[in-house]
């Protein structure tokens, strides 16, 4: 008769969880990805010499936020918002909806 132990399934290391600083910027995309690495990279220069991971965690928790914005809305959206946001801070003109017309929509998509 087989132990219980024996007959367990065995033990696999899990996977990276998704507020590792590998995931967060794997997730991030084009000049998030390098703003992230830019701004890790200095906060963990500085937390090497202060012993203070106040400012690693704050970056974490940033981008961390990005990145699941970015997952959530798909790569290809959040590129087009990041084209969007550039378009505006360059003073081109970027199509836009009015709020009633943007209700309309979201209604129509909920059924009501």
């Amino acid at each position: 008769m087989a132990s219980s132990e024996s007959s367990r399934s065995p033990v696999l290391p899990a996977l990276l969880a998704p507020s590792t600083p590998r995931a967060i910027r794997d997730a991030l995309v084009g000049p998030e990805r390098a703003e992230f690495e830019r701004h890790y990279a200095e906060e963990m220069a500085a937390a090497a010499q202060s012993l203070d991971l106040t400012g690693v965690l704050a970056v974490l928790d940033t981008f961390r936020k990005v990145a699941e914005i970015t997952q959530r809305h798909g790569v290809e959206a959040h590129t087009r918002m990041l084209a969007l946001v550039e378009d505006l801070q360059q003073g081109r003109n970027v199509t836009t909806i009015g709020a009633a017309a943007h209700r309309a929509e979201i209604n129509a998509k909920l059924g009501f």
